[in-house]
């Protein structure tokens, strides 16, 4: 066979492989995408968030194509979490009555939504080839220089190319060729059990399409309306329930249900889905970890093949695409000989660990405002209460120091920002029309919406959007069209 070279081979056809492949293409690149399953697969992850549907899709030019889809549209997320005992409602509008274009987001179906990726990567000149299941990588001259890969037919091919990208997302065989190590949170290591229903009660209008996320004593449910009929359904546990939801599934699952009065009345009249590609119980590992390493010279990890958080934020789908954007932007600018490797890739990792970071701390927050003394379950989440180690790692994660007097001063950060969160969520819900500005006020909130917001703002406004300041000291800015780094230079 003739050696076969592109610019980028991507492994995994996932939003994250999709999303930065289209990216690199779009300038001109040649581009390999790897994908093992043959598209439309099943795959988890099902609720969106506006900075991914208007700003990454935006820029993918899949706007209208998701508009047409039929998709839910999601106004924000629905809660029975915290010391109400009364559901409430976070809404990506200010208010229900200042709703703008861009304050909603999809819940999907990821087989199509993922469909939807992968076609318009292959429109935008990426080469994607289905049933292709990548086994290792190839190394020369102390970087990474190609993927090797089995073809449908059992044959081993050969791919090399400038850049590699793992994509294959939390089941990757591929991330320990970047080195490092995959460090898992302590705490935030569940298991999630899930179905999907026919004919659920939905939240009252205009938020039927919100997720629905709901504490019990032995964790929490999600209930995510996919169409007019059908729900997922999920339950998250502690990993020492593991025995009791592997066992018989049908029966765990009864159980959890009944031991939630609120799912329970939302299933009250509804069938579980036996057939089919929603017919499974399923169950998940929900680990929390992150990659001491994002990159090495020639290969970059993105989405969950970096690092993963907890599921309640849905930022599954937001961590894939916003740092396949990222990534695309860094080899973008090194390709057009704009930068070196080195300082383009510090910049995606530097970025990419920064928003994980956000999302880490909202989730350890969150999880704080939760109070069930006698559940072992919601004790046991409470960082604030245990050994100081979890809190010296996510001090490290973002960028500091890991020290026991940081991780004190962690610890105290996250229970007054946690305090100010539920203070927040009490005002919002106790006022009349629902005004959202007491949560965007939060510090929590402000720090998951800022750079989501930065991402949507470029994607809409483009060339005439305000010019930002670099992150970080030293550090790049992004290109008029999204699509590169720039060096930061003053007006």
């Amino acid at each position: 066979m003739p050696v076969e070279e592109f610019d980028v081979v991507v492994a995994g056809g996932g939003p994250a492989g999709s999303t930065l492949a289209a990216l690199v293409a779009m300038q001109g690149h040649r581009v390999l995408l790897l994908e093992k399953e043959v598209f439309p697969r099943y795959q988890i992850g099902e609720s969106l968030l506006p900075s991914t549907v208007h700003g990454v899709c935006r820029m993918l030019g899949v706007t209208e194509e998701l508009a047409e889809a039929g998709f839910p549209i999601k106004r924000g997320g629905t809660f029975r979490w915290g010391a109400r005992p009364e559901p409430w409602t976070f809404s990506f509008a200010v208010s229900p009555k200042m709703t703008g274009p861009t304050s909603f987001a999809y819940q999907v179906e990821r087989a199509r939504f993922d469909e939807i990726l992968l076609r318009n990567a292959r429109r935008k000149g990426v080469e994607v080839r289905e049933g292709r299941a990548v086994t290792g990588v190839i190394e020369g001259d102390e970087r990474v220089t190609g993927l090797r890969y089995t073809d449908p037919d059992g044959a081993e091919r050969e791919v090399y190319a400038r850049f590699v990208v793992d994509a294959s997302g939390n089941k990757s065989r591929l991330y320990n060729s970047v080195g490092g190590t995959r460090n898992y949170s302590e705490f935030f290591r569940s298991l999630a059990l899930f179905g999907y229903f026919e004919n659920g009660k939905r939240l009252p209008a205009p938020y039927s399409g919100n997720i629905l996320s709901v504490a019990f004593d032995s964790g929490w449910f999600w209930y995510i309306p996919l169409s007019d009929t059908m729900t997922s359904v999920g339950a998250v546990v502690r990993r020492e329930d593991a025995d009791k939801i592997q066992g018989d599934r049908e029966q765990a699952l009864k159980a959890l249900i009944a031991e939630c009065p609120l799912i329970s009345e939302y299933l009250a009249d509804a069938r579980r889905i036996t057939t089919g590609r929603y017919g499974e119980l399923r169950v998940r590992k929900d680990y929390s970890y992150h990659q001491t390493s994002f990159w090495r010279p020639g290969m970059i990890l993105v989405g969950d093949a970096a690092c993963f958080v907890d599921p309640v934020f849905s930022s599954g789908v937001h961590l894939a695409t916003y740092s396949a954007l990222l990534a695309a932007r860094s080899i973008n600018s090194v390709l057009a000989d704009d930068l070196d490797e080195k300082t383009a890739l510090t910049e995606f990792e530097a970025r990419y660990r920064r928003e994980y970071g956000v999302f880490y701390e909202f989730l350890v927050s969150f999880y704080e405002m939760n109070v069930n003394e006698e559940s072992y379950f919601w004790q046991a989440k409470k960082v604030t209460n245990n050994k100081r180690t979890e809190l010296e790692s996510f001090v490290e994660l973002i960028g500091g120091v890991s020290s026991g007097e940081a991780a004190l001063a962690a610890s105290g950060r996250i229970a007054e920002r946690s305090a100010e969160f539920a203070a927040a969520v009490d005002q919002m819900a106790s006022s009349d029309d629902g005004n959202m500005v007491p949560m965007f006020k939060s510090h929590v909130v402000k720090q998951v919406m800022q750079e989501g917001g930065q991402v949507q703002m470029k994607a809409v406004l483009g060339a005439d959007a305000e010019p930002e300041l670099p992150i970080f000291p030293g550090g790049l800015v992004v290109s008029p069209d999204g699509m590169k780094w720039l060096p930061y230079r003053p007006a």
